[in-house]
């Protein structure tokens, strides 16, 4: 009985929580999902994020991302390091990825990344919070704490005004936990396609309208489709909305405060079932760049 329990506690995490952590505002995080991305903003970027989903929902998801990445003086070389802290229910994980870019000029105006990403995952079981039962159960005790290197690989086009990029953060499949030699929390590889274009709006550039993509498939899942269209007004204000596909639909908000520092926050309404548990999703993050005689802007402030 306590096996059973244990088990119906990694079902029920497994069919809620996404195999790598999700984000609305995916195109401000680009970099945890594909190395190539890293150096890309042509200035030191210091990125940090909170999302709390399914609020109301006990054990629901709560995810932390910090990140840090650079291109190298005036080479083609971008360097970054980010870390996210994932936890739902009686879980945690800690992903530290460190990533390495080169880029090359694909024509006048755009250039083509190739990235390589190496990563260190902690899983962590808090046997407290399981059922008393479960809790004192030697079984639980052996995978307490599991640790998995990992490596990806992603190739990133972009320019001033748009971008496309497919990645797989990580290509090494880790079972979490076995249960009699069937896997019942399984890390799969997850194989990513992003897209972005900026359009001008107006003669003066004062209104611009970015329509951007981001498409996840996973073996034995449904094809993850995110898409979203943002406003940006007079280079400051950020207004747009966002939609998952059969999962949620979301607002989008952000605001250049200063040159080098952005603000942005986005709410999900749940369109599934889910929706009669919880009161949405909340999810913020502070951008912050700073800028020498070399960098230049690579984009209008929108990825």
């Amino acid at each position: 009985m306590r096996k059973l329990g244990l088990v119906f506690i990694f079902f029920s995490i497994a069919g809620f929580a996404q195999q790598d952590a999700q984000f609305t505002q995916y195109m401000y995080n680009t970099i945890n999902i594909n190395p190539a991305y890293a150096g890309s903003r042509g200035a030191l970027s210091i990125f940090g994020l909170y999302r709390t989903q399914w609020v109301g929902l006990d054990g629901a998801p709560v995810t932390n991302s910090f990140s840090v990445h650079s291109p190298i003086n005036n080479s083609n070389v971008g360097l970054g390091l980010s870390l996210v802290n994932d936890k739902i229910g009686p879980t945690t994980e800690n992903n530290l990825s460190a990533d390495f870019s080169y880029s090359i000029r694909a024509s006048e105006n755009a250039k083509l990344s190739f990235g390589i990403k190496g990563s260190a995952n902690l899983f962590k079981l808090d046997p407290s919070k399981l059922t008393p039962e479960d809790a004192g159960d030697p079984e639980s005790q052996d995978f307490c704490n599991k640790f998995s290197p990992n490596i990806g690989a992603g190739v990133y086009l972009h320019s001033d005004k748009g971008y496309i990029g497919v990645s797989v953060p990580n290509f090494i499949e880790t079972n979490r936990y076995n249960s009699d030699d069937v896997a019942i929390y399984k890390e799969k590889i997850n194989y990513y396609l992003i897209a972005g274009y900026v359009f001008n709006l107006d003669d003066y550039e004062m209104i611009k309208f970015k329509p951007a993509l981001l498409t996840k498939l996973i073996e034995g899942s449904p094809l993850q489709v995110d898409a979203s269209a943002n406003f940006l007004f007079n280079d400051k204000f950020t207004l747009g909305v966002a939609y998952r596909w059969s999962a949620s639909v979301s607002a989008i908000a952000g605001f250049q405060i200063t040159d080098g520092m952005y603000i942005g926050y986005a709410y999900d309404h749940e369109t599934t079932q889910l929706a009669k548990y919880n009161s949405g999703s909340h999810e913020i993050f502070l951008r912050f760049e700073f800028r020498n005689n070399y960098s230049r802007m690579t984009s209008p402030r929108f990825f």
